[in-house]
């Protein structure tokens, strides 16, 4: 049922965290960077930002290069992860441009520092941005190599003291199989954090749902792909799953 403030159609969470998955930008490509698709979601970031939101963006690079697929063919891991990093830089960028193009001021800011591209990651500026009406993307994840895309999202929704953080994805929710191969999967529309570590549910790495679990940020998984999606989780309405501590 929806609570009194979903439907006097005010958003249940003031400040969020979207993780985007750096594959979602290819688009009907195989991999790179499709400018449409990157402005389809930055239209639907727009939407979202009118209800009074406040947003910051963490995307990851897999489509560009996976850190954990360089270092499996050889690569030395730190190394790898590194050129993981960058790719999430270019992406960051991408999707600024695409945002800035439909009028919505964007900051890019890095882990790594990388001052001539993007400004560095520094946590109150972050803020002050968002409180301006800006959206701020955070690329290079933690800055450190051995660390996800995830479990940097998940330690910038806790720095920027996120209501929740959303994540993206292919499907609409979590499902106890992949439901595009096993038509008996079940859906859940609610999982605590240890309900998902204790079943290996591979919704995100084992590092940021501990985190978020410490710091009772909830995690909403929704399927991007589908029109106004984003709109809806922020107003209680569609399918999506909700992770928290209860």
């Amino acid at each position: 049922m929806p609570t009194e403030s979903e439907t006097a159609g005010e958003p249940r969470f003031q400040r969020v965290l979207l993780k985007i998955s750096g594959e979602a930008l290819v688009g009907d490509g195989e991999y790179g960077i499709d400018m449409p698709t990157c402005l389809n979601f930055a239209e639907e970031i727009a939407a979202a930002q009118e209800l009074g939101v406040e947003i910051c963006l963490v995307i990851g690079g897999g489509n560009i290069f996976r850190g954990l697929a360089g270092a499996a063919t050889g690569m030395e891991r730190s190394q790898a992860d590194s050129m993981g990093m960058m790719a999430t830089i270019m992406n960051a960028l991408a999707m600024q441009s695409a945002l800035e193009t439909i009028g919505i001021q964007t900051r890019v800011q890095s882990g790594v520092r990388m001052d001539e591209i993007c400004e560095p990651f520094i946590r109150r500026r972050a803020i002050r941005h968002m409180e301006k009406g800006r959206i701020v993307i955070f690329a290079a994840g933690t800055g450190n190599p051995y660390f996800t895309t995830d479990t940097g999202a998940a330690l910038r929704a806790a720095e920027m003291h996120c209501d929740a953080m959303l994540k993206g994805t292919q499907v609409d929710g979590v499902y106890s199989a992949d439901p595009k191969t096993n038509p008996d999967a079940t859906r859940y529309d609610r999982l605590t954090y240890q309900d998902v570590l204790e079943r290996n549910l591979r919704v995100m790495d084992a590092t940021a749902v501990s985190l978020m679990r410490e710091t009772n940020i909830p995690i909403v998984i929704f399927s991007l792909h589908n029109k106004g999606a984003l709109q809806d989780v922020l107003m209680g309405r569609g399918n999506s799953t909700v992770i928290s501590g209860n």
